[in-house]
Parts: structure tokens; C-alpha cells; sequence
């Protein structure tokens, strides 16, 4: 999981979102389904991404002030997410292919979009391509901005951003559209945990899941609470629920995740993603992003467990 940045950790330690913080989120709620699709596809991770995300919209909100309100707000936020996602790119050592892509020329020969087949293999194959072709090919082929717009939001230039799509549309186009994506399969003893953590938490056995969690687990609920477990409302929230609710294990995206499942209409429906982080042994960090429906709905392939 990606480590949160000073401004986020600092949101941590507060527990519930302000009034006032939660009124900024309202203001963009419109925003985030698109500026999520962006960062998941970056990452490659639609929990990652809604991470970048979130951290993204507090920086912003910490910033309001300096903000000019003449201009439009989708390009500013978006602007700041992008620089997100490349700092954690390059955390993952992305950060010579990133540098060594940065010092290719800005002259390019004509070239064309993606064709319709592999249209619909980008937002997959991206992946594939350093932060800057990544970026750029995410924002004109699959999110239709503009050179000059794109050139804006990631501080390049109409050159650069030519160069970069030139060079980003080569590499898709020579690559197979159906590759495979790798599975993320959990060490024994991990899945192992996870699926205790589900059997306990689906028997409504709060001691017995707390048995599984160390001791300064924190969990963060978006948009709604970020600090220690033991002083959430958690357990408790899901405790309360009237209607029928399970977790069960899923791979979304390749990643082995929780999907939380409630009865609509007589059938378990997906709501949300649960993704827990492990170490030594126990459950360090718990996040929930069922308040975020986007997050599962931008997930490519979700395979939920028999």
C-alpha cells in the first residue's frame, strides 16, 4: 500500500472529517469519478488510485486559500493528482525510465490514435509505459483532453506532449492486446490470515477479528474516518447493519482484496472493496472505500471467491 504523505498522515490523527473538509468533498463529488479512473489507471491499482485520490483532494483543501477561483477547478485538482501519481511511481523505481524518457527529443513524426481494438486494450496496456507516456496517452486517448490542456496539467509543453503520445502510441500499438495481467497471489500464511479475517467477520465475532489485528492497526474508512482502530467506530457501524451483508474474498484487478456484498432484490450484490494491509503476521491497516462506488465500478476484472 502506498505510504500517505505528510499532509494525509496529519489527517489521520484527527479520526472523523471536519464539517468544513466534507463540504470541499462535496463541492467535487462530480470530479472524483474521472480523477479516480486517471490515478487507477497510473497505479495500475483502483485502491491505489482512490489513495492518490483522496491524498490529492486534502492537499488541495489545505491549499484552497492561494487557489485562484477565476479559473476552473478540474484541471487544478487533476494537476495535483498527477504529480501524486508520479511521485509513487517513482517510489516503485520507475524513476530512471521516467528521467531517462524526459531527455528524448521533442520532434516527432506524424502518427495516429490507437485503433479500435486497441482502444480498448489502453487503459490495460499503459501500464507498460514510463509516467510521462502514460500520463499523456490516459489524457488524450482515453480521457480526450486537449494537447495544450494535457501539456497544462502535467507542466510539459504541446512539444513534449506530442513527443511523448508519439512514443507511448508506438510502444501500445507493438503490444499484444490481449496480454494477460499477472495475478498478485499472497504468500501462504497471508491468505491464509485474509480468509480467517473474512470467516471471523462474517460470524460477527469482533474479539475473534481482533485477535488477527495488531495492536496499532489504524483503519480508514473514505470519506469518513482515517485513524487507530481502537478508537473507530468500525466493527461497530457493520455490528448496527440491518440489511444482510457479507465480505468475501475477491481478486480485483489481480489483487487479493475483500469485496463487501449486501442483498438487493433477494441476490448479493458487490457494494465496495476492502483492503487490508499485513505485517508480521498481523493486520496493519484496514481501508474501506464502500463510500466511493467508483472504485469498484472502475475495477477491469473481479473475480469474487466460491
Amino acid at each position: 500500500m502506498s505510504a500517505v504523505r505528510d499532509e494525509s498522515a496529519a489527517a489521520t490523527e484527527r479520526g472523523l472529517y471536519d464539517s468544513r473538509y466534507l463540504a470541499f468533498l462535496a463541492t467535487v463529488e462530480g470530479l472524483r469519478p474521472s480523477l479516480h479512473r486517471y490515478c487507477a489507471r497510473m497505479t495500475g491499482s483502483v485502491a491505489e488510485g482512490e489513495d492518490v485520490v483522496q491524498e490529492a483532494l486534502f492537499h488541495a483543501y489545505q491549499r484552497l486559500d492561494s487557489f485562484d477561483d477565476s479559473r476552473p477547478l478540474k484541471p487544478w485538482l487533476f494537476r495535483i493528482a498527477h504529480h501524486r501519481c508520479v511521485d509513487l511511481l517513482r517510489r516503485r523505481g520507475a524513476r530512471e525510465v521516467a528521467e531517462a524518457n524526459t531527455d528524448a527529443p521533442d520532434v516527432v513524426t506524424p502518427d495516429t490514435p490507437p485503433g479500435p481494438a486497441l482502444g480498448r486494450a489502453v487503459e490495460h496496456l499503459v501500464l507498460t509505459l514510463p509516467p510521462k507516456e502514460r500520463a499523456c496517452v490516459l489524457l488524450k486517448d482515453v480521457l480526450d483532453y486537449s494537447l495544450e490542456e494535457i501539456a497544462e496539467l502535467i507542466d510539459s509543453t504541446v512539444g513534449g506532449v506530442k513527443a511523448a503520445l508519439h512514443r507511448g502510441r508506438a510502444k501500445l500499438a507493438a503490444s499484444p492486446v490481449s496480454s494477460p495481467r499477472t495475478a498478485v497471489v499472497p504468500r501462504s500464511e497471508v491468505a491464509a490470515l485474509l480468509a480467517s479475517y473474512v470467516e471471523r467477520f462474517n460470524r460477527r465475532d469482533w474479539d475473534a477479528v481482533r485477535d488477527l489485528v495488531a495492536a496499532d492497526a489504524r483503519v480508514r474508512v473514505a470519506d469518513r474516518y482515517a485513524g487507530p482502530l481502537a478508537d473507530s467506530p468500525y466493527f461497530g457501524r457493520y455490528q448496527r447493519l440491518v440489511t444482510p451483508w457479507r465480505i468475501v474474498l475477491a481478486e480485483v484487478d489481480g489483487e487479493s482484496m475483500m469485496v463487501t456484498e449486501y442483498v438487493e432484490n433477494g441476490v448479493w450484490t458487490a457494494r465496495g472493496i476492502v483492503r487490508l494491509e499485513v505485517r508480521d503476521g498481523r493486520i496493519v491497516t484496514i481501508a474501506d472505500y464502500e463510500h466511493c462506488p467508483w472504485v469498484l465500478a472502475a475495477a477491469r476484472d473481479l473475480r469474487v471467491a466460491s
